[in-house]
């Protein structure tokens, strides 16, 4: 039977008008019968394939990301995946020829999203995989399939903190308008032989949790050199959080000690001449001769402590506010190089850390202890009038050692010491600080180069300052004398 016979027979010998659109109505059911066939196989693959688990491993921001997805079904084929762009995610997709798998690589970042919106940028993308089905016949609308997967990339901790600056205009008097950022470097000439002398650093950045609620930075730190006698003073003070003028606290202890001490060791040659005394008896009788040097130490370092607390206290009486409010720790040395080693002498009062760091002989000496308070968490201050309550307890706090020499001396604020060393006892450890040590000159991010009279190391250890740690985000300050 010929093709003629069939349209004859399906006419039923209708006219050639009736007849070609009864050809074309017939057709044109069977293709629709044909399509909703079609589209009936094509919902079955989907569901299948959207049955089977396609799983992407979160991506961390800025951390380096290298996944391959294979096709979870024999007759899968890949076409294309979309929904991450190089430029914008810092991610590419890469479809392997045979189609069977594809690659997600590169390091994410959504900094592209930060600079289009103040808003937190989205965590979760969607992809889309387009793919044929080997055996599947597809409708002429549906030239692919498609399949939806997500990819969510976690944010790095530190983009999810505000960095919000105070308001000063509104801030209550007094204000105490203080910057959220410090840094100095004193530079010390070498002698005249060409011997280099140790210089000191310092900076203190505002933490996290104060940047995040608009407050100011509470720390402060000062140094000072004496030319003429090459003595070299160090403060650092950590004020209270939750004391509202600590700020101003911290930089009153700090700028009333050094002026203090600076005025004691313009004309010291009697100190010096016990220090003398002293490292020539140490290994003896020593009493005596300790006696007349800790004396000096209670005169020069003592007094500047007691005089920066009263200071304090003053201008809380003068702005009729309670001392309570301008609370604030205080780590003080004065040290000198004599031609048997360094002399250094210290007060310590709150938490924080003051030690003498030898990388070459592997040993770590504190000079004082932290000072916690009667409860867990809590720490003493400068202004409790316990700390200067006899002699007997201004002693306990002073400190005085000779060394041959060291590679650092180290005086910081807890926002320091508490990620770096997480516990007291760590702060024995050598090990620790050679941790320390090595993080500072090697940090793969923000290396500082602690060689001499490098100025721009203070700029180098704000940079670095910047340390992220878990939990730990108050105000850090840190001074190095090398």
């Amino acid at each position: 039977m010929n093709i003629d016979k069939i349209i004859e027979i399906l006419t039923k010998g209708q006219n050639e008008e009736k007849a070609e659109g009864f050809v074309k109505f017939l057709a044109e059911k069977l293709w629709n019968s044909y399509n909703d066939y079609l589209m009936d196989k094509v919902l079955v693959v989907e569901n299948e394939i959207k049955s089977l688990q396609i799983v992407l491993p979160n991506a961390k921001e800025y951390q380096p990301y290298d996944y391959e997805v294979k096709a979870p079904h024999d007759n899968m084929v890949i076409q294309s995946v979309t929904g991450l762009e190089k430029d914008i995610h810092g991610l590419t997709i890469t479809v392997a020829e045979d189609g069977k798998s594809f690659t997600i690589q590169g390091t994410p970042s959504l900094d592209f999203f930060r600079k289009q919106s103040d808003s937190m940028p989205e965590s979760n993308y969607e992809l889309t995989i387009k793919y044929v089905y080997k055996g599947l016949e597809l409708p002429d609308d549906r030239p692919v399939l498609e399949r939806k997967i997500s990819l969510i990339i976690n944010q790095d901790p530190r983009n999810l903190w505000k960095n919000m600056d105070v308001d000063w205009d509104n801030m209550p008097e007094p204000k105490y308008i203080k910057e959220h950022t410090q840094v100095d470097y004193v530079k010390v000439p070498a002698l005249e032989d060409g011997t280099p002398q140790k210089d000191i650093v310092a900076a203190s950045k505002r933490g996290r949790s104060h940047a995040q609620e608009g407050k100011p930075r509470d720390d402060h730190f000062k140094l000072y050199h004496d030319d003429k006698t090459n003595w070299y003073v160090i403060a650092v003070a950590d004020g209270a959080g939750s004391a509202k003028f600590s700020r101003e606290g911290s930089r009153i202890a700090c700028d009333t000690v050094i002026d203090y001490c600076k005025s004691q060791l313009e004309n010291c040659e009697d100190f010096e001449e016990h220090i003398n005394t002293y490292n020539e008896y140490k290994n003896d009788s020593e009493s005596d001769a300790r006696k007349l040097v800790g004396d000096y130490i209670y005169k020069i370092v003592g007094t500047a402590a007691f005089k920066a607390q009263k200071a304090i206290f003053a201008e809380a009486d003068k702005q009729k506010q309670s001392s309570k409010l301008y609370a604030t720790t205080l780590l003080l040395t004065i040290c000198k190089k004599f031609s048997y080693g360094w002399f250094i002498a210290s007060f310590w009062v709150g938490d924080g850390a003051i030690c003498l760091y030898s990388k070459e002989n592997h040993t770590a000496k504190l000079l004082g202890i932290p000072d916690e308070g009667e409860y867990a968490g809590q720490t003493r201050f400068l202004t409790m009038p316990e700390i200067f309550k006899d002699a007997t307890s201004l002693y306990q706090r002073l400190r005085f050692n000779i060394v041959p020499d060291f590679t650092a001396l180290f005086l910081m604020s807890d926002g320091v010491s508490d990620p770096k060393f997480e516990t007291d006892a760590n702060l024995n450890n050598p090990d620790k600080w050679d941790n320390l040590w090595n993080d500072l000159i090697n940090n793969p991010e923000h290396p500082v180069d602690l060689s001499d009279d490098n100025e721009e190391a203070k700029n180098q250890l704000l940079d670095w300052l910047d340390f992220w740690s878990p939990g730990n985000h108050d105000d850090r300050t840190i001074a190095i004398l090398y």
